[in-house]
Order: structure tokens, then sequence, then C-alpha cells
């Protein structure tokens, strides 16, 4: 027998069916997906057409139910047409990289339709032939785990669209605090292409509003907690919260500025339990067909090791465009106390990275007062700027050898705005060999995923800092946690409790001061116990099984334990090369527990078909940056030094005239090549000869704007980096952020006519080699 709960999703799926062939539409319906010609951010710029509507978004917001350690989130979103043209609206938001989304339903007028989950690409499909039937559709894809996109087709004018969505996560208390993260907007992200020039991450080309503008949606947040024991201590570091507490363990927490936005960053909540308690313990749920269990355990007291052999730290710091100003401002605050934490014994290195890579010393250096000295005064001079290869940085910083007799820590210091994660992941597991890798996430709004994922992949810890004042903290914990680790060799036994699917199979050491967390499927009766020991059977504990009963508010379990199996599965990957299989395997967990992935989607279907035309206009809803991430993250100012020049079109006319701008760096976004710290103040950066005049006079002269731009009235910027030898010559050019194949092959024609015209770069007094961003602004202006 079916379960209430299933017949209705049974019935649900029928309807969408029935819809689909009451309207003639084919159940696999081929489509032609259309993508940005570029898969780079930009900067949204209004197209002029007063019966378009160009924000659909109008109001975004949370509610928040917490209860003991598990999180279920609702988040709603209201597209409204006030337009008098049918658009279809997509936005790209972000939500917690653990999150298990479960569910979604789309309300137009009183009509409500509940979504299904099917397939990725069948869902897209789909999408695709409801969406030129004229019908309402809503779809929820998954870019990233910590990153989604709703696509709404069909949109009237007048029309209001609501689309809700669920999700749950676990919440895991560390230092005896309890967080809950809900990030707010995706920061723009550095994208590359595959080996045949196509781009890997459509979804990445999102239009920006420029640094200090003011999105026209609301962003709202209420949350109800339930801890089950009394609160000692709850605040927010990111937001200004009113709190109303309802006895001494709930309280209800809202923003408490509402008129103001306030989601250009992660909105984070922490809550401590009276006694620094924590929950520890077994839950149960027993389903139909599956019973789940989650077990958490009180971890040890940090027991110092009698013997703790030196270590050895090469940090990697992140100098990129969206790193400029407040960012950089942390990063250069935590890097001031990382080193101040090391030992004279201790050796650290430093790698930075934007577009290029540099490094503090050609070997590390032992952590004296003058040198760390010397580090700090490299640091401090550092400017954000360029584009985000992070993985060559990885591989360069992995590839310094090894002092014998050391233990090797990686630190990377980032904001995570890029889409190679997964090779990332995979790189890091392949070649640690006997390192930890560490990661701090740097900003309002990091890309947790990237973040999470280094640390889980390099077997060491994640942390985020938001603002300077949290440095000291910070990296106080970290050397803390590299120091002591809590508990190693963990091992976990069943007696008389019948146990199958574990998750994770094999339990890594425990960093820090944070639960022992496991999931399970159980099968018979609840009886018998569970015990874990560790750090060569010194630690040793047990849960009891027998006497505990199965909850079915505990329901969400199942949820939980799927989204943990993905999670290993697919978000840091096991590395597998049966990619077929693996596809298999998390689609099949998608639709058998009705959860988001990266092979299911969300698809919600509205029989009605309401545009009779067929016409519509595809908008994408722009997104504020996030808050101290400044115009250098996509390009289109770039400093105060920027400066404007023109060139003329092939056939200019008295009718109209073509603009094109080049906004340049200081100058000083330069390759450095490898040297020790005392040198690092006699470095010379590459000049054009002739100076700032010579290159607009040149650039004036030679530049011609392509007429695809000009008929298909393309906006934006090109980011080339033009690598210059010791002899001024220009030796290559790399397209960092493409605009289209026209702009990016005008760019590299104007560059390369520049060779034999730079003074080159200088080190020590000695001509060197060294490269230079240079953005190029594209924009197509008619004048009366």
């Amino acid at each position: 027998m079916k379960t209430k709960k299933e017949m209705r999703r049974i019935k649900h799926f029928l309807m969408f069916m029935a819809g689909l062939i009451l309207t003639g539409l084919p159940l696999k319906a081929q489509y032609e997906e259309t993508t940005d010609k570029t898969s780079s951010p930009y900067f949204f710029i209004r197209n002029g057409d007063p019966d378009t509507e160009c924000f659909p978004l109008k109001a975004t917001s949370a509610e928040v139910s917490i209860s003991g350690v598990i999180a279920d989130v609702h988040l709603f979103q209201t597209y409204r047409n006030e337009g008098k043209k049918t658009i279809e609206a997509i936005y790209i938001f972000p939500a917690s990289s653990r999150a298990a989304v479960y569910h979604m339903v789309m309300h137009i007028g009183e009509r409500e339709i509940t979504a299904v989950v099917q397939p990725r690409d069948l869902a897209r499909q789909n999408y695709e032939a409801a969406k030129r039937n004229g019908q309402t559709v809503s779809l929820l894809e998954q870019e990233r785990p910590n990153i989604f996109t709703m696509n709404v087709a069909n949109i009237l004018p007048g029309d209001e669209v609501n689309v809700e969505m669920h999700y749950t996560e676990l919440l895991i208390p560390e230092n005896n605090i309890y967080s809950f993260v809900l990030p707010a907007v995706v920061g723009p992200r550095y994208t590359g292409k595959d080996g045949q020039g196509r781009n890997t991450d459509p979804w990445a080309a999102n239009p920006y509003l420029e640094e200090g503008v003011t999105p026209e949606y609301s962003w709202e947040v209420k949350v109800q907690i339930t801890a089950g024991m009394p609160i000692k201590a709850l605040h927010s570091p990111s937001h200004e919260i009113i709190t109303a507490f309802k006895g001494r363990s709930a309280a209800s927490v809202w923003l408490k500025n509402k008129e103001a936005f306030q989601g250009d960053r992660d909105f984070i909540l922490e809550y401590r339990l009276a006694g620094n308690r924590i929950e520890t313990g077994l839950l149960l749920y027993r389903g139909k067909e599956e019973n789940f269990f989650l077990a958490m355990v009180q971890p040890p007291v940090s027991i110092r090791p009698e013997m703790i052999p030196p270590r050895e730290y090469i940090f990697i710091v992140d100098i990129s465009g969206s790193m400029h100003g407040f960012p950089l401002d942390i990063s250069k605050k935590l890097m001031k106390e990382l080193t101040g934490e090391l030992g004279p014994a201790e050796r650290f290195n430093i790698v930075t990275f934007a577009g290029g890579s540099a490094t503090f010393a050609s070997s590390p250096v032992l952590a004296t007062g003058e040198n760390k000295a010397k580090a700090l005064a490299f640091i401090n001079s550092l400017q954000g700027s360029g584009g985000t290869e992070l993985l060559p940085a990885i591989r360069k910083a992995m590839s310094i050898p090894a002092g014998e007799g050391f233990a090797r820590s990686f630190v990377i210091l980032t904001d995570g705005y890029v889409t190679v994660e997964k090779e990332t992941f995979a790189y890091i597991r392949n070649h640690l060999n006997d390192a930890n890798f560490f990661a701090f996430g740097i900003g309002s709004s990091v890309n947790r995923y990237l973040i999470e994922g280094i640390a889980h992949a390099g077997m060491g810890k994640d942390f985020v800092v938001i603002k300077p004042t949290e440095a000291a903290k910070a990296a106080k914990q970290f050397k803390a946690y590299v120091s002591t680790p809590v508990l190693t060799g963990i091992r976990v036994s069943y007696k008389g409790f019948t146990v199958n699917d574990q998750i994770p199979g094999d339990i890594p050491d425990l960093l820090g001061a944070r639960p022992l967390i496991f999931f399970g499927k159980w099968n018979g009766d609840p009886a018998g116990e569970i015990r874990i020991t560790g750090n060569g059977s010194k630690f040793s504990t047990t849960l009891k099984v027998s006497g505990r009963k199965p909850a079915k508010g505990n329901a969400v379990l199942a949820y939980l334990w799927a989204r943990e199996k993905i999670r290993i599965l697919d978000d840091f990957g096991d590395y597998r090369t049966d990619e077929k299989e693996q596809k298999e395997e998390i689609t099949a967990l998608g639709l058998k527990y009705n959860l988001l992935t990266r092979f299911t989607s969300f698809i919600a279907l509205d029989s009605e078909i309401r545009n009779t035309s067929g016409e519509f206009s595809t908008v994408v809803q722009p997104l504020p940056l996030p808050q101290g991430v400044s115009n250098y993250a996509v390009g289109s100012a770039i400093g105060k030094k920027s400066l404007r020049f023109y060139g003329s079109s092939p056939a200019p006319n008295r009718s109209g005239s073509s603009e094109f701008t080049v906004y340049e760096t200081e100058l000083t976004d330069n390759l450095l090549p490898e040297m020790e710290g005392k040198t690092i103040h006699a470095f010379k950066p590459v000049t054009f000869k002739g100076g700032p005049d010579a290159l607009k006079n040149f650039l004036k002269s030679n530049v011609i704007i392509p007429e695809d731009l000009k008929i298909q009235g393309v906006h934006g910027v090109v980011f080339a980096r033009v690598f210059i030898d010791s002899e001024g010559k220009v030796e290559k050019i790399v397209i960092v952020r493409s605009l289209n194949p026209a702009a990016d092959r005008e760019a590299r024609r104007v560059l390369k006519q520049t060779s034999g015209l730079w003074q080159p770069a200088r080190q020590n007094g000695k001509k060197v080699k060294a490269s230079i961003v240079i953005p190029v602004k594209f924009q197509v202006r008619k004048t009366s």
C-alpha cells in the first residue's frame, strides 16, 4: 500500500504528464538551449525598452525553523511582470552547501502547482516545450551544491508568480557554538572554457549591478529556534537583529532594519546553550520501507601530543579583482595574525595569485622576526585586480619541495569566486601526500562549497572570516586545529543493532571541538548499542540504542541521509572514473528521495495555455555585488586612474558614432618573478612607452568596433593579460574574461600591435618578463 504522501506525489505527477499530453507537447520534446556567448559576469545595462520588465524579482524571503540540530528552511520568491511584454525570468541564487532541497510549489493567483522531480535533461526538455507552448512553468536546477537557477517562463503582463522552495540541513556545533548560515547572493565567478573553447559554466554569465547600487527587490529572514535546552547567548555577526525569547529554550529572530536592503551578504546566526552543552545522542526514524538514524558523540577534551613535529606552512593568497579593497584588507590582517602565531622553528612561504602567480621566496624560510616582517611588507604591498587562476596557484604551491622532518600544511585565503571546484578537489586529493589543506573564506558572501570542499579533500578544516576584527580569533583557532587533533583512528562498531549504509563509511580524524556525527540505515527493532573508539583505544564511548523510540518528527533523516550520500558521491567527488555509473546512482537517489541534485530538477507546470502568441523576452535578474566586493570583480570600472580612449568604426557616419572604452589598471597587476623576501621592493612594473597619452593615441588610431557588436548591441568588458618579455615585446595574450568572439579577436589584434612599445619590467635593475591585465570595455552608443 502506498502512503498518502506517495499517492499525492503520484497524483501530481500524473496531472503534470496529463498537462503535457493535453497540450500536445512531446514528453521528450527537442529543444535548443540558448546560452550567452560569454561565460563571464557583466554589468547590467538597461536596454531602454520600457515595455519589458527588467527586474522581475520583487521579493525574496526565508522562514527558518530550527529544532534541536536540524534547520528547516522555506524560501519564497515573488516574480511580478510590470511591463507590457510576456517574459521568462531567470534568477541565480545561493543556499547552504549542505541543503537537502525536497519540495517546491508554484502559485499563480489562486492556483497552486506542486513541482515534481525529474531527471535534469528531461525536466529541461519539458520546460522548454511548455515555454514554447505558452504555459506558465517553473524549473529549479542545481548548478553547484550551493548555487541554484530558478527559471519561470510565460509571466504575462500584470502576473504575479510566487515560488516556494523547502530544504533542510544539519547544524553542527563547533567550540560549543551553533551557527546557522543563510547565503544571500552569488558573487561573480571567474570562469573558463573547455579544450574546445566552449563555455564550461554558462550560468555564471550573470548581470550585476555596480558597486553601491541597491537592487529593486526586498530581502527578509525570520528564524524560530526551539533548542530543547536553555539558550545562553544568541547574536548575529552579519546583521542587526531583534530577538524575542519564548521561555529559556526558544526564541524568534528577525532583521532590525527591514527598510534597508540587507541581502548583499550571508545572514549568520550564532547561539550557545547554557553550560556550553551541545546536543548529543541518537535520533531514530522508522519509515514504511527504510529506517534511519543519526548519531552525535561529544568529542573528548583535546590532548596535546608530547611531541609535536615542527610544521611548514605554504600560504596561498588570492589577490584577484574580486578581492580588491575590503576582502584583501581582511586577508592582510589575517596573514599578520597567522604568521604571528608561527614559532621560530617553523617554516613558511607565500604564493599569491590573480591572473598569474608570484612567490614570496624561492623556498620556505624560517619564521624568524625578520622574515615575518618581510612577509608582511610583501603582503601589504599587494593590490587586488585581474582574474582568479586558482588551480595553477595550487599546483605551484604544492610543487614547492617540502623540508625534511617538517609536517606540511597548505593554507588558502580566497573568496572562492571560481567555477573549477571539482578540478581543485581532485588535484588536492591526488597530490596531498602527508600534508593537510586548510581553507579560509574571505568576505561577506564567500563560495562555501569551494572552501568546505578544499578542507574536505585536504583532510583539514574550513574557516570563514567576514571582517578584519575576526582575524585574530580565526588565527588562534587554526593554530589549535593544526597542533592538536582531537580524535584520530576512529572506529565504530555495532552490537545487537543491525546497520547498513553508514555514512561516512570511514570516519576521518576529528579536528577541533565539534561532535562526531554519522548517519545510517537500520533494520529490525532498535536494540543493542553503538561503540565508538579512537586515539588508539584511549577514547571509548557507547550510545545505548535499547529503550530509544523512533520519532515521526525525525522523518527528515531520510532527506539528510540521502543528501550526505550525494555529498560524498558528487559534491566533493569520490574520484571514480565511471562517470556514467556515478550519474545513475545520484539520479536514482534524487528520484527516490525527492531531492534536487546535479542530475535531478524540480519542475512545476500550469496546464493552462496562457501565452497564446508564443512571444516572450528572456530576462536574467541582475544581482547586487556582495558587501565589500568592488567593481573590480566584474571589470566595468577599474580604479581612480582609469583612462578613456576612443576608436572609430570602419565606416563612420554623421548619424551615429561608436565608442570604444578602455579601462586600464594602475599598471601594478604584474606577474612577479619568484623572489626572496628581501628583494620585493626592487621591482618596477612594465609601462607603455610615452606614457598613458601615447597609449591613448595608439588605441584611438587602431581600434575598430566589430560589426557583430554593433548589430547585436553587445556591451561589456574583455580582460586580456598581455605578457611582455624583457625586450618590451608582446610574448602572448591570454583572454582572462571573454565578452564574445568578435570582441576577443579585436582585443587580441590591437594588443598584438603594441609589441615593442612597452618599457619592460625591472627587478633589481635587470630587465625581466612581466605581464599586465588590460580590461577593454566595448560599448556601442548612438548619438543624435
